[in-house]
């Protein structure tokens, strides 16, 4: 397991994911298919071509989606109960097909459950496209995750 467990987070701590995607036509054609989404801002090239973005947008929900999976090995890859909550969401500038994208999660607020057997973190994700040096923040959240406390599991 390589996610950290409830005593291991540092509330202030911020978490740099090193995986990075970059989201393809595809990626972004089967999220809309399998959530059934057809918006024609992410599917239709001429439709969205004349819009203020000019081209197509990747689907703000697989960005937010991705920045999740991204995260997960880092902050809570087998020692999660269930995450509770993504709150806050916002998408201040598009993603297109080609981008690539990075992630980092910061901590910031913990606490014990009633009965002390395990924890509730949140950490508030940033989404970022990488251009070279440049980098656009795309994505940002709020996710909260009930996690096992390691002193519980050893």
């Amino acid at each position: 397991m390589t996610g950290l467990y409830y005593e291991e987070f540092e509330v202030g701590e911020t978490i740099t994911h090193e995986k990075r995607r970059t989201v393809s036509e595809s990626d972004n054609q089967q999220f809309c298919d399998m959530t059934m989404n057809q918006q024609p801002l992410h599917l239709d090239e001429e439709f969205a071509s004349d819009t203020q973005f000019g081209e197509r947008l990747v689907n703000g929900l697989y960005t937010m989606s991705l920045a999740v999976g991204v995260s997960i090995p880092d902050t809570t890859e087998g020692t999660i109960v269930a995450n509770l909550s993504y709150d806050n969401v916002s998408h201040p500038n598009p993603v297109f097909h080609g981008d690539t994208i990075r992630a980092q999660s910061t901590v910031t607020d913990k606490r014990e459950t009633s009965d002390g057997e395990r924890g509730v973190v949140t950490m508030h994700v940033e989404v970022f496209t990488v251009n070279g040096e440049d980098e656009t923040l795309v994505c940002e959240f709020d996710r909260t995750a009930l996690s096992l406390k390691k002193e519980n599991v050893e």
